[in-house]
């Protein structure tokens, strides 16, 4: 097997020459990815997935910490490398197990790092910030930089891709996982003008350009990474934007140098179908007024937060998070009108989540009210080939589809799925705020943060367990069979209205996995279009 040696520039490259069907590719593949570490589909062995908690070293010699994060999955493995001085990395990750080789030298207060300046997360994130003061005025400035080493299942090596794109690209591709679903996307309001920002805006435009008409930027200053930020949308080649749609979008860039800066951040949140924050702050970046009270309630909008990972950093609103939660019973209906609510947060991890989303954390969400992106994003798929299946077996008098629940694991979830008013949404899944119903939390090789007997993983291996916990799933007559089905589709049609038009909430801390399912996928597309090195025999 060759070792594929790709450089950022390559990786650049061929990540912004992707054509519709080659993003679809990448993006099916996070999918299914994300959708093994949350709920176990494929037959492996417990410790087959496991993401080790990150490791980091720090040199006195030159001012820097390196950070080393690996991840093991079906694909294979892979171990991401990051240095940087230690005034480019927030401090304070509650996953982070730091090695310090020398103690560093003590600084006066002035030149302590601040988290909220940090350009990139402890994942490798890169978001705008304040240029960072040195350590010492003759140790310069070394921003992260490192690469992603890939490896076969066997350990043979694969290839060794460089970091700063890649990890931009597999963060915006996750988000991407959302924004596809998503009805309306004609404004994109993005906070942050770094690679992360950058990523989100170029895949929604690749993805969703004919409908998108404006994007807005949204900065802490005007800075060279807002200029750079627009000269790379304008640097994209006429062909290319007209193939995608988005020739005729325009580009403006809001700071708190406006004079009408309040009225202008409400406008441009208020107007945005989906909000991108992008930038590693300590400080709520919008006022939650602007979502929570009636005016801002009475659109939908999906909401992306990546920014933010330590727990003390925040982006959203404590109270935004708290209303995406709240349940709202049946008997107290709204008197306003307002977009389809879905009860819960979604998230990439909901152990990494619950460590360092400081919003999460302070906004005080328990785990039944979080909901991984990996077992959202199949759900339209698996629902879409049990329909198919169940009009085939229609056609021949038998049963099946999306109503039967015994053919697949999913059936069962879509049974579970509770998303009428009144009711606790998608917690549902999940049973008490103290279980986790995926398959996932009963494996010893993850620190679950709940008991592992969970519904799921029972009612997929015992039928008749499933009918006692799960009553509904028992056989009934024709016409109750009937009023199920009605129930079920209630279901359905509320799960969709929410992930299509109503308010969602991804909130991202990063996953290796995420490294490791696009990494391999890219070398493949670098060997098929002769990109980067390739050593035989390694």
């Amino acid at each position: 097997m060759p070792l594929s040696v790709l450089t950022d520039e390559q990786i650049g490259g061929l990540l912004e020459a992707l054509t519709l069907d080659e993003l679809d590719s990448l993006r099916s593949s996070l999918q299914r990815a994300l959708h093994e570490y949350s709920v176990g589909t494929q037959d492996r062995s417990a410790q087959e997935d496991e993401q080790p908690e990150r490791q980091a070293i720090y040199s006195e010699a030159t001012g820097t910490k390196t950070l080393f994060m690996p991840s093991r999955g079906p694909a294979g493995l892979g171990v991401k490398a990051l240095t940087g001085c230690l005034s480019t990395f927030a401090a304070g990750s509650a996953r982070l197990s730091v090695i310090t080789l020398t103690s560093p030298p003590a600084k006066p207060p002035s030149q302590q790092p601040s988290a909220a300046g940090s350009p990139v997360d402890g994942k490798g994130k890169e978001a705008e910030a304040p240029a960072p003061a040195p350590a010492a005025a003759s140790a310069p400035v070394i921003r992260p930089t490192g690469a992603i080493t890939l490896f076969s299942p066997q350990g043979a090596p694969v290839a060794i891709l460089h970091a700063s794109q890649l990890t931009a690209f597999r963060t915006a591709l996750a988000s991407l996982c959302l924004v596809h679903r998503r009805s309306t996307v004609k404004v994109l309001t993005v906070f942050g003008a770094g690679l992360q920002a950058y990523w989100h805006v170029r895949l929604a435009l690749a993805a969703r350009g004919r409908t998108v008409k404006r994007v807005n930027i949204i900065s802490h200053r005007y800075s060279d990474s807002c200029r750079d930020l627009l000269r790379r949308f304008l640097e994209v080649p006429a062909e290319v934007k007209a193939r995608e749609g988005w020739q005729a979008c325009q580009f403006g860039i809001l700071t708190p140098s406006y004079v009408e800066y309040a009225r202008l951040l409400k406008d441009q949140v208020r107007a945005a179908d989906v909000v991108f924050c992008c930038t590693p702050s300590t400080e709520e970046l919008f006022p939650a007024g602007l979502l929570t009270n009636t005016e801002g309630r009475r659109r939908g909008r999906l909401l992306v937060a990546i920014g933010s990972y330590t727990p003390d950093m925040r982006e959203i609103p404590l109270e935004v998070l708290r209303q995406a939660v709240r349940r709202h019973p049946a008997d107290r209906p709204h008197f306003h009108k307002h977009a389809t609510e879905g009860g819960v947060v979604v998230v990439d991890t909901l152990d990494g989540a619950l460590k360092e989303a400081g919003e999460l954390i302070a906004a005080g969400l328990r785990p039944d009210q979080l909901v991984e992106l990996g077992e959202l994003v199949m759900l339209q798929e698996a629902q879409s080939r049990e329909q198919q299946g169940g009009d085939e077996a229609a056609s021949d008098g038998g049963g099946g589809g999306l109503g039967s629940g015994a053919s697949s694991p999913t059936g069962f979830e879509f049974d579970r799925l509770d998303l009428t008013p009144g009711t606790p949404s998608l917690s549902s899944v999940f049973g008490s705020p103290t279980s986790r119903a995926s398959s996932r939390a009963s494996s010893p090789s993850r620190k679950s943060t709940a008991p592992s007997t969970t519904a799921s993983s029972t009612t997929a291996t015992d039928p008749g367990r499933a009918a006692k916990v799960l009553p509904f799933l028992q056989k009934r007559s024709s016409s109750s069979h009937s009023t199920a089905s009605e129930r079920r589709k209630k279901k359905d049609d509320h799960l969709a209205a929410w992930l299509q038009s109503g308010n969602v909430i991804y909130k991202s801390v990063g996953l290796g996995l995420m490294d490791l399912a696009v990494g391999m996928h890219l070398v493949q597309f670098a060997r098929e279009k002769g990109v980067g090195t390739h050593v035989d025999g390694f």
